[in-house]
């Protein structure tokens, strides 16, 4: 304080030289003070994880899938083939149509609602290789049904065991839902599935990382759905069939055909265009 009054008494010229050299100082003195911390103190953190996977999440292309028997597309990865540009290290891939040169298409049916027995000598018959995602909670008591479809070469696969949207639940909860379902079907069939559909086309960061955790190869979604009609519908693309496209079947509560009716017409459809079906395992792992 005594410097700052002799400041004040000294002559004009002076009083200016003095003024800068206070301007200086009180500039300094915070960048002074920030090197006078204690030591080890914590640095400003960065983005934290869980903000990075929110952030993720909202990359991803998820909507409500017509795979699913609710008649609304599922958001889809713009690129073809897979999610590879949206997961993280570690992470399985996310697939709706699988590049390939080989002329076959994917037969996907989800939650295991229908079960009709014609079904099952059409694939027997045709020796089809298709596989079904199937839910605990959908299947209930008829796991006989599809053990008689596993025996004649169909693949079953992880749909959950309740059938929740996924996307948005914390970890411990996806974690659950795949894990469990990932259990019933071993100790139903001795199997360990290693393909995994999330209800309604639904998924984000943690769905990928608990699939992951659960020793899950693929999330699969769908670029065409075969309607209950019979008809064919498409989420993105060019509308009509290619060589590695994905096709979800519906479980719908009454449609106009029944799976068997709905997979005969399909495989005409195919025919004609020199298309075959093809088994999804053998292409994603």
């Amino acid at each position: 304080m005594r410097w700052v009054r002799w400041v004040r008494w000294v002559p004009s010229v002076r009083r200016g030289a003095a003024t800068a050299v206070l301007l200086v100082a009180s500039l300094a003195l915070p960048a002074a003070l920030a090197g006078c911390g204690p030591s080890g103190g914590r640095p400003v953190a960065g983005p934290t994880a869980q903000g990075a996977e929110a952030r993720a999440g909202e990359r991803s292309e998820v909507g409500k899938g017509a795979g699913d028997g609710t008649g609304q597309s599922p958001g889809r990865p713009d690129q073809g083939g897979s999610d590879q540009g949206r997961r993280g290290p570690g992470s399985p891939p996310v697939v709706d149509h699988v590049p390939t040169r080989d002329k076959v298409v994917f037969l996907t049916y989800d939650d295991g609602a229908e079960r009709d027995p014609r079904f099952i000598d059409l694939v027997r018959r045709r020796r089809l290789p298709v596989s079904m995602f199937l839910t605990d909670s959908v299947v209930g008591p008829g796991y006989g049904h599809f053990a008689r479809l596993r025996s004649v070469g169909a693949s079953l696969q992880n749909h959950t065991l309740d059938h929740p949207a996924l996307r948005g639940l914390p970890y411990a909860g996806q974690r659950a839902e795949i894990c469990g379902q990932q259990r019933k079907l071993t100790s139903r069939f001795g199997i360990r599935p290693h393909l995994f559909r999330p209800p309604y086309g639904a998924y984000d960061a943690t769905t990928l990382r608990a699939a992951a955790d659960c020793g899950i190869a693929a999330v699969v979604l769908w670029r065409v759905t075969l309607e209950g009609d019979g008809t064919l519908t498409y989420v993105r693309g060019a509308h009509r069939l290619a060589p590695g496209d994905i096709i979800s079947v519906p479980a719908g509560e009454t449609p106009p055909l029944t799976l068997a009716e709905r997979t005969t017409r399909l495989l005409r459809e195919l025919e004609e265009q020199g298309l075959r079906v093809g088994r999804l395992e053998d292409h994603v792992r």
